[in-house]
């Protein structure tokens, strides 16, 4: 019985490589060692950002082994994606897209590539850790955070993560966690690629100022939040800027944004990277030991 159930899930999981590794590509992009890719959509191809050291002369291995050149669409080192456009090619096939919402802690899971040579390599294991929306480290928000624990070897990243079902939940990276196997889920693609594929770069929010952490005085802090003892102190005010065109002035010290408390910068880009560009985010800030409200239109972050 115990080895008909494992010739069963063995099968299941070949049949689900073989499914999903029709659309994984090797994207030659670097000097060495190649990245893997997913054929998105007709034309399209999305990869790691971290594995796409040249603009020009990149190339795409397929499934088929026909090499063909690549143009680069767009990249955001925020989520580590990039985007290539390629020559669409007869009898080319959707993937077959699965919900990342789905995948549970320690489901079996597959993480594809493709080699230099063409040939499909797989590394099976679990997911290790699953959880809401998270923000990497480069300042990128991910719908999921999803841990994979796998050996994610070199030339992986780029690659689909594959349940069970032969269904792409995501693509892998080893760029967005300190190194740490993780999994961009497919709506977090989407919406990025959409993008790309439109501006070539993603819109980012910002205030146009430079900040830095001051302690409070005793005598500011019944003008703080509630607890308050540290706030940011404006050193440099952009001309022109979202901030420069709502009255901010250097020296300001910001105490909240958005009505949240903020004590470090990264507190701040916290609550603007959920923002849009043209939201008006409120500000509270104390100028000469007063608190003052002020509203501050998003605009774009110059590429």
């Amino acid at each position: 019985m115990a080895t008909s159930v494992l010739e069963t899930i063995s099968n299941e999981f070949a049949a689900a490589a073989a499914q999903a590794g029709s659309n994984v590509v090797a994207v030659l992009a670097r000097r060495w060692l190649p990245t893997s890719g997913i054929e998105w959509r007709e034309g399209v191809i999305v990869t790691v950002h971290h594995g796409v050291r040249r603009d020009e002369g990149i190339q795409v291995l397929r499934a088929n082994g026909q090499v063909t050149p690549a143009k680069l669409a767009g990249r955001d080192p925020s989520t580590d994606l990039a985007v290539l456009r390629i020559e669409k090619s007869a009898g080319w096939q959707w993937p077959k897209f699965g919900d990342s919402t789905a995948l549970k802690l320690g489901h079996l899971v597959l993480a594809l590539g493709r080699s230099r040579r063409g040939d499909l390599v797989a590394s099976s294991g679990i997911v290790g850790g699953i959880s809401g929306e998270w923000q990497s480290w480069r300042g990128g928000q991910l719908d999921q955070h999803i841990r994979l624990d796998l050996a994610l070897y070199p030339g992986f990243s780029g690659g689909p993560l594959v349940n069970w079902n032969g269904e792409i939940t995501g693509i892998n990276t080893r760029g967005l966690s300190r190194g740490r196997a993780v999994t961009i889920p497919v709506a977090t693609m989407d919406r990025v690629v959409n993008e790309l594929l439109e501006k070539g770069h993603i819109a980012r929010p910002y205030l146009g100022i430079a900040m830095q952490p001051v302690e409070l005085p005793e005598s500011a802090r019944s003008q703080a939040p509630a607890g308050a003892q540290v706030g940011l102190v404006i050193l440099h005010v952009e001309s022109g800027g979202p901030a420069d065109k709502a009255g901010v002035l250097l020296g300001d010290v910001i105490v909240a944004v958005g009505g949240k408390p903020v004590e470090d910068v990264d507190a701040v880009q916290s609550v603007i990277s959920t923002a849009k560009i043209g939201d008006a985010v409120g500000v509270r800030l104390l100028r000469a030991g007063q608190s003052k409200e002020i509203s501050i239109t998003l605009g774009e972050r110059a590429r």
